[in-house]
């Protein structure tokens, strides 16, 4: 029997499946309908006639063939968007669909001020952002599914190259009835103070309780929030205290009553965002550009603001 040739969807919906062995997610990291990724991964064994997965009620698992055409398909899959990346690299700076990935806790802040930018400087580039938390877009980055990623750096992956785009100081919001005066206050604070948190698997939260611990404070609450918004809001409602990054404080402040502000007396805790790209990308010159222009921007936002500080 002939053997015909995978098509790349075909191997795009098998490699999806290799990864999370379950048809619902696989069909939701690639967004496409359950019954389409399914039908891929069919004609998939058809054409190379022979099983790829065993198909139980709770999961899937790779068949020996399976496996080796798994790993067979990510080189493919590589090999193939590398040479997309080195011909969009031939054609002109940023000039195409360019796939970001941006954290939670910057994309409400941060784009509004870059995208209007980014459009005047570079009109041929094709912007699609994904908002997710740290862990996924780097995955997605190391899978060949995003381009670039904008988070809090350090990244939490090897082969990830990183570009800084600035430093913003930590804000402590508290209710408006604290205690605390108007001037601004010592880490140790911390102490005292019932810090509420983001659920687990923001890197924010990570951050906050890093700043904890550098001053022997916990934070106790079992009160957690999705969402900074959600946060600011329990704040306001008198149910603890948090930490801010800068740059969301415009937004969220204005949305909550009954709060007080209170900055760090130096040095002030901060986190550093910045830009990511795999190392082995071609674009490197691109993604140096796409950085300046971020910077460029917030550059503009910090005027006035000395707690954000561009890299």
């Amino acid at each position: 029997m002939v053997i015909s040739r995978p098509t790349v969807s075909q191997l795009r919906a098998f490699l999806a499946l290799a990864e999370h062995l379950h048809f619902r997610d696989a069909a939701a990291a690639l967004r496409m309908s359950q019954p389409a990724l399914s039908g891929s991964v069919a004609a998939l064994e058809e054409s190379l006639d022979t099983r790829l997965v065993e198909r139980t009620t709770r999961r899937v698992l790779l068949t020996p063939a399976g496996e080796r055409v798994a790993r067979r398909a990510e080189n493919v899959l590589a090999e193939l968007d590398r040479l997309v990346e080195e011909v969009r690299a031939v054609r002109g700076p940023l000039v195409g669909p360019l796939r970001v990935g941006v954290i939670p806790t910057v994309a409400p802040y941060l784009l509004p001020v870059v995208l209007p930018r980014l459009a005047e400087e570079f009109p041929g580039l094709e912007l699609s952002v994904h908002e997710e938390r740290t862990d996924h877009i780097v995955a997605e980055l190391m899978a060949g599914r995003l381009d670039v990623v904008l988070l809090a750096l350090p990244a939490p992956a090897q082969g990830v190259t990183e570009l800084p785009l600035y430093d913003e100081d930590f804000v402590l919001v508290t209710p408006a009835s604290s205690r605390l005066g108007a001037e601004d206050v010592p880490r140790d604070a911390l102490n005292e103070l019932d810090v509420i948190l983001l659920n687990e698997g923001h890197c924010l939260r990570d951050q906050a309780l890093d700043v904890c611990r550098e001053v022997g404070a916990r934070a106790p609450s079992a009160t957690y929030a999705t969402s900074l918004a959600t946060l600011v809001q329990l704040v306001s409602g008198g149910l603890g205290v948090t930490l801010v990054p800068e740059t969301a404080l415009p937004v969220e402040t204005r949305r909550a009553p009954n709060l007080a502000l209170h900055r760090f007396t130096d040095p002030a805790p901060f986190r550093r965002i910045g830009l990511g790209f795999r190392s082995t990308s071609p674009r490197a010159e691109e993604f140096e550009a796409l950085a300046a222009g971020v910077r460029a921007a917030i550059a503009e936002l910090a005027t006035g603001t000395p707690g954000i500080r561009p890299a």
